[in-house]
């Protein structure tokens, strides 16, 4: 397979279904900022070594091509070969987040990000899934695109999965939570 085609150099390239649009289509954003969480995550799953997380990080990371697709998919044309994302992907984040969440003390406060370096990193993922999350729900209500209502409620569920899991690996390794101080 060859990497470069040159057929984007003027800044336009093909949704799934062959529909050429430009290069800033909110589609394009939308599931380029999930690429760019998909990113994020592989580097979680490579800065910390539980395997069930990873293992958890693995089913997402595919949930997240699967909701890539979706986004990359022109909404006129026949969607040859895309997978769905199902309600038990998202029912399989409440099970974690609720799994974890069992072991994490409760939460009285606001947090500041941060505590380790992947705890950070779990931070810097949930900003960029809310991130997708807007530009998808923006995507859903325009007047020319759909978009699966269960597409949105994953990306959600995951933001709440990442914030979960910054806590969990905080705790894990050691880490102290500061909560927020806002001024009096």
């Amino acid at each position: 397979m060859k990497i470069y085609t040159k057929k984007g150099d003027a800044g336009q390239t093909s949704l799934l279904g062959g529909t050429r649009v430009s290069k800033n289509h909110i589609r394009i954003e939308a599931y380029g900022t999930v690429d760019e969480l998909n990113a994020h995550i592989g580097l979680i799953r490579d800065s910390q070594k539980d395997d069930q997380i990873n293992d958890t990080l693995i089913n997402i990371q595919n949930c997240l091509f699967t909701v890539g697709s979706i986004l990359a998919s022109d909404p006129d044309k026949a969607k040859a070969n895309i997978p769905d994302l199902l309600e038990t992907d998202v029912q399989f984040l409440e099970k974690e987040i609720d799994r974890m969440n069992e072991t994490l003390p409760d939460l009285k406060n606001f947090i500041l990000p941060g505590g380790n370096l992947v705890s950070s990193h779990c931070h810097i993922a949930r900003t960029v899934c809310r991130r997708a999350e807007r530009i998808t729900i923006s995507l859903s209500l325009s007047k020319t695109s759909e978009v699966e209502p269960i597409t949105i409620v994953y990306l959600n569920r995951l933001s709440d999965y990442l914030f979960i899991l910054s806590r969990k690996v905080l705790m894990d390794l050691g880490g102290e939570e500061i909560p927020w101080a806002p001024r009096q």
